[in-house]
């Protein structure tokens, strides 16, 4: 059934697996982890990316987004049998995905979609790495300066650790 702002997005169970790295701990660093959606259509890379978050974080109660990193502003979007709100994010920070939870917060870093894999894993690997401290366009910047990082490499946000 189409929505008032166009198709119907396909089922999460239809799409390719989702790209999600989250931190053992969140709500302690700068970012909870990272999303690495496969388009820029958030409407359909959303209903993959609430499909697949744990559901120990809790019930998603609204999501927040930065405009700059999707072509498509949905006002909602649907999980289960739930609605639930989708608005911008009002921060300096683009590249950010908030996931308010009954439980959290939780602040992902967004991999834009045509970073290579080498690229896409770094990115998702110090995102979710404790005691990250970049913001996620720094942490972004940091990723292209370096492409085809190892991701079996531990992430490092001290500079002299090499």
């Amino acid at each position: 059934m189409p929505t008032p702002d166009g198709p119907t997005p396909p089922d999460a169970t239809s799409r390719e697996p989702l790209r999600l790295r989250l931190a053992d701990h969140p709500g302690h660093d700068q970012l909870d982890g990272g999303w690495w959606p496969r388009s820029r259509r958030l409407e359909v890379e959303l209903v993959s990316l609430l499909a697949g978050l744990p559901a120990a974080h809790g019930v998603v109660e609204r999501v927040l987004c930065s405009p700059a990193d999707w072509d498509d502003a949905p006002r909602s979007t649907t999980t289960g049998d739930r609605s639930v709100e989708v608005l911008p994010v009002l921060e300096d920070d683009p590249h950010v995905v908030e996931v308010e939870t009954t439980d959290r917060v939780l602040r992902l870093l967004v991999v834009p979609p045509p970073f290579t894999a080498d690229q896409g894993d770094e990115a998702l690997l110090a995102a979710a790495t404790r005691g990250n401290r970049h913001s996620a366009a720094s942490l972004l910047d940091t990723v292209t300066e370096h492409p085809d990082v190892d991701p079996a490499d531990h992430w490092h946000d001290d500079p002299r650790v090499g």
